[in-house]
């Protein structure tokens, strides 16, 4: 069985995807890397075939959850028990991945996610976006009983039968923030949060909530959680797996 697997959803990241694959080697040489080419139009295949790294190239652009999800599709196939999720501009240290993997292997969480609000750190957005996680982070931390600080993180690892999980039609197809974390807490798993640092503006970024998406976001997001609550329970397949 294959081990850890970081899976990387893009779409047009030629000016970012280069520098996030050497700084992930910078400090962990031995993890596999998958890039989700989600449609790009600029030379993001390029570069990611010239560095040699798993490359799955989508015909369109479906979006960041199903590009995430066709990662977890793989990493099942291929049978590795753990998945570091990262996003392509940037903005995630890649330093604090053994971190991470430290926390999740040598305890019964199932789930990390690294929040970019623990222990004091600095994390500047806009005032929409705050609201917004602030607003998704009581919800969720009400519902699951877990404080959550930083639902939107797209930085988490992911081990055993939650890979499994993440590859089922439950899987929301464009923002998997909050509502997956409450589905994954409704069907069992173990969520921990730990402190991790984001760059608060990424050389080159693009958001994925900016202007009118920002309040298509939250609207989304507030439904998907409505549904998510309102669904039968969801189990997962092996309850015991590590």
């Amino acid at each position: 069985m294959k081990s850890k697997l970081v899976i990387i959803p893009a779409y047009n990241e030629e000016k970012n995807i280069e520098d996030v694959i050497h700084n992930i080697w910078k400090f962990s040489s031995d993890l596999d890397i998958l890039v989700i080419n989600d449609g790009s139009n600029d030379q993001t295949t390029n570069i990611v075939e010239k560095l040699g790294v798993k490359l799955i190239s989508l015909p369109n652009n479906l979006g960041y959850g199903a590009a995430l999800q066709t990662g977890f599709l793989y990493a099942k196939q291929k049978g590795y028990n753990t998945v570091i999720q990262m996003d392509a501009d940037g903005q995630h240290d890649p330093s604090f991945i053994l971190k991470m993997l430290k926390e999740i292997q040598n305890t019964d969480v199932d789930v990390v996610i690294g929040s970019r609000f623990l222990e004091g750190n600095s994390y500047k957005t806009t005032a929409s976006k705050k609201l917004g996680m602030v607003l998704f982070g009581l919800l969720t931390s009400l519902i699951t009983r877990i404080k959550i600080t930083d639902p939107t993180s797209g930085f988490q690892i992911l081990k055993g039968d939650v890979i499994d999980f993440m590859s089922q039609d439950l899987f929301p197809p464009d923002y998997p923030d909050a509502d997956m974390i409450i589905l994954l807490h409704r069907a069992g798993f173990k969520i921990k949060e730990v402190p991790v640092k984001m760059k608060s503006n990424p050389k080159h970024a693009k958001s994925m909530h900016r202007g009118h998406k920002t309040i298509y976001y939250v609207l989304k997001m507030l439904l998907s959680i409505i549904v998510t609550l309102l669904r039968v329970k969801p189990k997962r397949r092996n309850p015991n797996a590590a």
